[in-house]
């Protein structure tokens, strides 16, 4: 497949095979598809997941316009270079970990997301600071997740449990999926202040992260972990390094 990227046809069918597999989540791999295709589609979708960003923002800016409060509380604390880092790879790397990696049933793959979520749960609900930051509490939040991880992945080794797990994942990844889709979108939330208007258009102001949850949670079942952690990456690496540009 040559040049793909300039031809209707290339978007219009992963639209097509993207607009399936959400009606029909499949625990499975596209064994067929070769490293080059898996990457073509991959990139097909960030491409069609930057348009569709970008509509949403533009449309939305129109009537409202939150200011995303955790983006320039992080350009304040980070210098440039750590900005990216952390906003860019650090960041994206623990969210695919969080809501993606166990969309496919492995002991370690649970114990690490449930080590990371409980992450989440300390930093928001507990010492309801930023996950970023590195404070009093970091140390505290961060070695009680990780006891935490280490205590599921300990109990993985009940041959029961597990199976039962794994037949439980397999037998319900529709849902699995939508879970994770939706939980992913709506805990962006907290990007905005939590005024009235932010939660009554939330699920408006977290679209874009619901439709990038739906190709993310598409790519990690169908080609594996790293096509979509490769894209997440990659979105926020290119957002940050727009901020950096001298717009007035």
């Amino acid at each position: 497949m040559k040049y793909p990227f300039v031809r209707p046809k290339f978007y219009m069918r992963l639209i097509k095979d993207l607009a399936r597999f959400i009606a029909q989540p499949q625990y499975a791999t596209l064994q067929h598809l070769t490293v080059r295709n898996k990457t073509y589609d991959t990139l097909g979708l960030f491409l069609i997941k930057l348009a569709f960003s970008l509509l949403v923002a533009n449309v939305l800016a129109i009537f409202y316009e939150p200011k995303n409060i955790t983006d320039a509380n992080m350009a304040e604390r980070f210098t440039p270079l750590a900005y990216l880092l952390v906003g860019g790879v650090i960041l994206p790397f623990y969210e695919e970990v969080c809501f993606r990696l166990s969309l496919k049933f492995k002991p370690l793959y649970f114990a690490l997301t449930f080590a990371t979520l409980s992450y989440y749960i300390l930093t928001k609900a507990i010492y309801k600071t930023n996950l970023s930051l590195v404070d009093e509490t970091f140390y505290k939040r961060f070695l009680l997740s990780l006891f935490l991880g280490l205590i599921v992945y300990a109990v993985m080794y009940n041959k029961k449990i597990t199976e039962c797990l794994s037949v439980f994942w397999k037998n319900n990844i529709r849902w699995i999926y939508y879970v994770s889709c939706v939980l992913f979108a709506w805990l962006h939330i907290f990007n905005f202040e939590l005024t009235a208007t932010n939660v009554l258009l939330l699920p408006v102001l977290t679209l874009p992260q619901l439709f990038s949850a739906t190709i993310a949670g598409y790519t990690r079942l169908s080609f594996g972990f790293r096509y979509p952690l490769i894209v997440h990456m990659g979105t926020n690496l290119l957002f940050i390094s727009l901020t950096f540009l001298p717009f007035d």
